[in-house]
């Protein structure tokens, strides 16, 4: 119970803390709508559980162990997340999502899911953390593929819990966050702080 108890608040705590997810559920949620945004959310969640699994594995422990396997994941996910950014400075929305420039729903769910899962699973260091943090909460013993995958899955409810409360904060101020000039302003800051992110993830080490 105590190792539950531990775990609990610590992953609460790191769940709290703002980064790349954050502000790519926020960024969804004022631009194509809470439904989008949930699919976005429910993207980065679900990449913490194959994490977890992977984990659980043994696979995590390769990033660990093989600098070549961690840097290739690396620089994947940073190409990937300076593809965000860049897309969106250069391209910023002028309308939100249901205009006569937008997408059908199918593939807008379909690319806010894939936005969501990839930039969680492209980032290796999510795995490294994983591989690291969550073996100190396993009882001595149990099963540690049974352990890892639970305490993913425990990560991914809290997870979506936090993003209700960032939603439903969003849609609060959704009359003036759909503007076009404020939409403008909103991708190509997030832009930024994906290109920031991107830059952060390729200059990191293990």
């Amino acid at each position: 119970m105590t190792l539950i108890l531990s775990f609990l608040f610590a992953i609460t705590i790191l769940t709290l803390t703002p980064g790349f997810d954050t502000a790519l559920v926020l960024r969804s949620a004022a631009a194509q709508g809470w439904k989008r945004a949930w699919v976005t959310a429910f993207g980065v969640t679900l990449g913490c559980l194959v994490w977890g699994v992977a984990v659980g594995l043994g696979l995590g422990a390769l990033l660990l162990a093989s600098e070549m396997a961690y840097n290739l994941l690396k620089w994947i996910g940073a190409a990937y997340l300076l593809y965000l950014g860049v897309k969106l400075l250069i391209n910023p929305r002028t309308q939100a999502e249901g205009g006569q420039q937008a997408q059908s729903k199918e593939q807008s769910y379909v690319a806010c899911f894939t936005r969501g899962l990839f930039g969680n699973l492209l980032n290796p260091k999510v795995g490294v953390f994983y591989v690291t943090f969550l073996p100190q909460f396993i009882p001595a013993g149990a099963s540690v593929p049974l352990w890892c995958t639970l305490m993913a899955l425990t990560h991914m409810v809290i997870g979506l819990l936090w993003n209700a409360v960032l939603i439903g904060s969003s849609q609060y101020f959704s009359a003036h966050l759909r503007r076009p000039a404020v939409l403008k302003v909103m991708d190509r800051l997030t832009g930024c702080v994906f290109i920031g992110f991107a830059a952060k993830l390729a200059l990191s080490r293990r």
